[in-house]
């Protein structure tokens, strides 16, 4: 009986195609999405000083600026970014370094270094070098995972630019690059002993963090019983909760929604809660084609790494296990908070909520998806892929 993947070869043989058609349209329709809904999200507030369209132009040059970039770097080698990935460790992290130095003081956060044109926030592309990095450890030194030394650098690496993404605070964007390396080390085969340690001194990590800092403490207690303090620590929440419910089944419309209007801050309606203004705009159907969405683009991309494992394309394999790994914690945590199932906290919705940084790394990241996926595509025709 032919497998699933085999009949899956045959047939991207059989068609022709150089790239994944689908993975592509399936880009372009939640890019075009996210324009729509911070359009939507944005409006009510945007207009004050006479251009309601002022933040959907913003969010446009970002998402041109992204594609722009994806598709100069597809024509890059992955084995030139197998080559790259220490030094792009390395450099991101002197950034994240920079931006405790002389980043943008807002609200008690250095998490920007202001380019002038926009505002770049090194954590977004410090996930990426991660998954870039972890995947050329394992692609170079997968034998020797059994060997609790070999580890040492590789998590002291890693562990350094953590530490300075504590320190800004964004223990947001910390929790997800660590769950993004845990995840990768789960997939190289680590052992379980050593991958159960490192679960348990991460969930102590996280817990310190927590206790160490009165608002992230007041953050949980307002997550265990927002409506206590609805006017205060649980003012997000119980609006995003109010917003879910009144979307119902099919939502009041586009454009109708009035918890952007009255109650979500302008700072966050069109980003950490913009599912909010979707749920309430499109009711749970529309919420569900959304979340689906997001289960097929992690779906294909894990499909794409496994066929590069197959291919023996090790560091594309990895590289396409992180982004999937990435792309799937972030729009969890990112749903999780906005429907009351996590503690709040600042993550946006990848290719859909409003920001430079992160719509522009994860359009590049999905190119390099793209560029794995079609080096995959030659060895099956059997031309030779440098790895």
């Amino acid at each position: 009986m032919i497998s699933e993947s085999k009949l899956l070869d045959r047939q991207i043989l059989k068609n022709g195609d150089k790239s994944d058609q689908s993975l592509l349209w399936m880009l372009v329709l939640l890019l075009s999405f996210g324009l729509l809904m911070v359009y939507s999200a944005s409006i009510a507030w945007a207009g004050d000083d006479g251009n309601p369209w002022k933040i959907v132009e913003k969010q446009a040059q970002f998402v041109a600026l992204g594609c722009t970039l994806a598709f100069a770097l597809f024509w890059v080698k992955m084995s030139f970014w197998r080559r790259a990935s220490v030094w792009l460790l390395a450099g991101n992290t002197l950034v994240l370094l920079a931006a405790l130095i002389v980043g943008e003081d807002t609200n008690g956060a250095k998490r920007w270094i202001n380019l002038g044109f926009f505002n770049y926030q090194p954590s977004e592309t410090y996930k990426l070098a991660v998954i870039l990095y972890l995947a050329a450890f394992f692609n170079r030194r997968a034998e020797v995972l059994k060997q609790l030394k070999s580890l040492i650098f590789p998590g002291a690496a890693v562990g350094i630019g953590l530490g300075l993404i504590l320190l800004e605070p964004d223990l947001g964007a910390m929790v997800v690059t660590t769950l993004i390396a845990l995840g990768m080390l789960f997939l190289a085969d680590l052992p379980k002993k050593w991958f159960s340690f490192a679960v348990a001194a991460g969930l102590c990590g996280l817990v310190l963090a927590v206790l160490a800092a009165p608002y992230r403490m007041a953050r949980v207690s307002a997550f265990l019983a927002p409506f206590d303090d609805p006017l205060g620590a649980g003012y997000q929440l119980t609006n995003s909760l109010i917003a879910n419910a009144r979307g119902q089944w099919f939502g009041t419309g586009l454009g109708a929604s009035l918890d952007k209007r009255f109650f979500l801050t302008k700072s966050e309606a069109h980003t950490d809660f913009i599912f909010a203004v979707i749920s309430e705009e499109w009711g749970f159907f529309g919420l569900c084609l959304l979340v689906f969405c997001y289960g097929w683009l992690v779906w294909r991309a894990f499909s794409i790494g496994k066929q590069a494992r197959d291919l023996e394309l090790f560091f594309s394999s990895f590289a396409a296990y992180g982004i999937a790994i990435w792309l799937g914690v972030q729009s969890f945590f990112h749903i999780g908070v906005n429907i009351g199932l996590l503690p709040t906290k600042g993550l946006p919705l990848p290719l859909v909520s409003y920001g430079g940084s992160a719509v522009v790394v994860m359009i590049v990241s999905m190119g390099l998806l793209l560029r794995a996926d079609y080096e995959n595509r030659r060895k099956m025709r059997g031309y030779k892929v440098e790895v």
